[in-house]
């Protein structure tokens, strides 16, 4: 169920999507939240191209952060909100991590790996199951990864 506690993150993942876009990114952001004290951990975006690394992934990132900030790569029972649908590297990850709840925006049939795809989370050799509800702010996270990348065709156009 979305609440407004859910949206005010979402809003602030969608802050770090633009960030991405801003530099060129795929436009997909990520907030780690302590639900016990609603202290955002982590604030990240992705950053493959930037770092030159496959895995920087705006959730990869997040993780990394989070659990460097707090000694542990276990991170059991905080949130996830990001703005696109877990890829399977990501949803191993989040798994590996024992984030407790995984919020997402926009749904991603082709590359995602939560309720699209491989559906990670619902596979039997996956060792933790966080909850997840995706949905929350769908449309406006759609609608930087279409603007971002329906720009970039543009771009394409012209200099061909």
């Amino acid at each position: 169920m979305t609440d407004a506690r859910d949206i005010r993150f979402m809003q602030a993942a969608l802050e770090q999507a633009q960030a991405a876009a801003d530099i060129g990114e795929a436009p997909i952001g990520a907030i780690l939240v302590d639900p016990e004290t609603d202290e955002i951990i982590a604030r990240t975006h992705n950053q493959p191209i930037s770092l030159d690394d496959p895995t920087g992934h705006a959730e990869i990132l997040a993780l990394r952060e989070a659990a460097s900030k707090r000694g542990n790569y276990r991170l059991t029972g905080m949130e996830l909100f990001v703005t696109l649908e877990p890829c399977t590297m990501c949803a191993g990850a989040i798994s590996h991590a024992r984030i407790g709840r995984v919020v997402f925006g926009a749904e991603d049939q082709k590359g995602g790996g939560v309720v699209n795809g491989v559906r990670f989370f619902e596979q039997p050799t996956c060792h933790w199951r966080p909850d997840v509800l995706g949905g929350v702010l769908a449309e406006p996270s759609s609608e930087i990864l279409r603007s971002f990348f329906r720009a970039r065709r543009a771009a394409k156009k012209t200099s061909d």
